[in-house]
């Protein structure tokens, strides 16, 4: 009988295989924090796909996914990244960045990590020669001077090593959640996106959320500083479980950015160019 575990591996090699199937690049794959899975498990698998999809760039586990590994396996955190990386982690995504402010994560996310251990982690990945992205989910309980602090230490952090390849804000999706709330208007996410550009000037690419604002949104996010409408998605699965289904293909992205005036690009997680179209 094939254990627990391998039959977890076993669906994720299929799903990457789709993946491959349809000339994708990168496996995003973050989550809950799994109360047994150690080190040796995430290390096992990481080999396991370099080893049979190693077209495929593994951007993978937030922040709070490091930091929970490491104390599951009575590791220091930079220990614990350094094994996951020589194991073939190459980059991280920056999930569970919220607001920036402990204040505020306190309101909205008691028991996810602090802002300091959230930065800590993008730090040490940085000082590995790993590329991160940075993120900020904002409309739920902050205040405007919250939002410009969560960019200044974004762009603190950009100072030091400049690893940050992109910065990706969107608004809080109130569906399904304990939270509740309203969620922040079309204006309100342009400000923020326009403000992003201004105050990140040593991050090169921002990123238009059109999985939770939509095409539309997203196509005129181009004109108020975005670079980047992300890419195509396979699944996904946790925006959609607030509600929120917007899908697109890679053809009705490709129409989105024309019909906008610009060239699209397909790039790789390191914005390095595949086609131009």
């Amino acid at each position: 009988m094939p254990t627990c575990s391998a039959i977890r591996k076993s669906q994720i090699f299929a799903k990457v295989q789709e993946l491959v199937d349809h000339g994708g690049t990168q496996l995003l794959m973050q989550g809950g924090l799994h109360p047994d899975l150690q080190v040796e498990w995430f290390e096992d698998l990481f080999r396991q796909l370099r080893h049979r999809f190693p077209s495929v760039q593994i951007h993978s586990l937030s922040p709070a996914e490091i930091v929970h590994i490491a104390k599951l396996s009575g590791l220091t955190m930079a220990d614990c990244l350094a094994r996951l990386n020589a194991a073939g982690l190459q980059s991280l995504p920056g999930g569970g960045a919220e607001i920036l402010v402990d204040e505020i994560r306190q309101e909205i996310s008691p028991s996810k990590i602090g802002w300091r251990e959230w930065a800590g982690v993008m730090r040490e990945a940085h000082s590995l020669g790993m590329s991160t992205t940075a993120t900020m989910m904002f409309g739920v309980r902050e205040k405007a001077e919250d939002i410009v602090e969560h960019l200044f230490r974004i762009r603190e952090l950009q100072a030091e090593r400049g690893g940050f390849t992109a910065f990706i804000p969107w608004s809080y999706q109130p569906g399904n959640t304990e939270l509740g709330g309203e969620q922040a208007s079309g204006v309100e996410y342009l400000k923020v996106l326009a403000l992003a550009r201004l105050v990140l000037d040593n991050v090169q690419n921002i990123q238009a959320s059109w999985v939770t604002q939509g095409a539309r949104m997203a196509q005129i996010a181009l004109y108020f500083g975005a670079n980047d409408l992300g890419g195509t998605m396979l699944e996904e699965n946790v925006v959609a479980a607030a509600g929120v289904d917007f899908r697109m293909s890679q053809e009705e992205i490709i129409d989105l950015s024309k019909s906008a005036g610009f060239t699209p690009v397909r790039r790789t997680t390191g914005y390095d160019t595949l086609e131009t179209y």
